[in-house]
């Protein structure tokens, strides 16, 4: 597995956590690096996103709530909100990933532990952040301070 895909599923599996413990998510995540070791620049890139994610929590759920009104967030399956957590953060807070790999990262960790609708449904999503990010969701999409 790649490095950078492999912490993205620890980070992954820290949300997880997350929703179902108290924990916060430095434990949480240290936690998973303790059980699953990283390269050390896979480490670091895990503690980045998931210290990003953490930050931006409710940002996240706010975007991924407007470009899927149709399922309120609490029907969305953790697996499926949290790929999307990690994806809509790398689109709009990591310059350096570029679209189109957060968008393949995320389908393939839908692939991996979601439902069988999970690659479809986090596919469509993101190409809604991408394609609306611009246009519809100005407001919403301004990096909050």
């Amino acid at each position: 597995m790649k490095p950078r895909r492999h912490a993205r599923m620890v980070v992954l599996q820290a949300l997880y956590a997350l929703d179902y413990t108290n924990q916060d998510m430095a434990t949480a995540l240290q936690a998973r690096l303790d059980e699953d070791s990283l390269p050390e620049t896979s480490e670091e890139f895990a503690w980045s996103l998931a210290n990003g994610i953490a930050a931006q929590l409710t940002y996240l759920d706010d975007v991924v709530v407007e470009l899927a009104p149709e399922w309120p967030l609490a029907q969305i399956s953790p697996i499926d909100r949290n790929v999307l957590r990690i994806a809509v953060y790398e689109l709009l807070f990591e310059p350096d990933v570029p679209p189109k790999v957060a968008i393949n990262e995320a389908v393939e960790l839908a692939k991996q532990f979601g439902s069988e609708s999970s690659p479809r449904f986090v596919n469509g999503v993101l190409g809604s952040v991408v394609s609306q990010s611009r246009s519809h969701l100005p407001e919403l999409m301004a990096v909050p301070a």
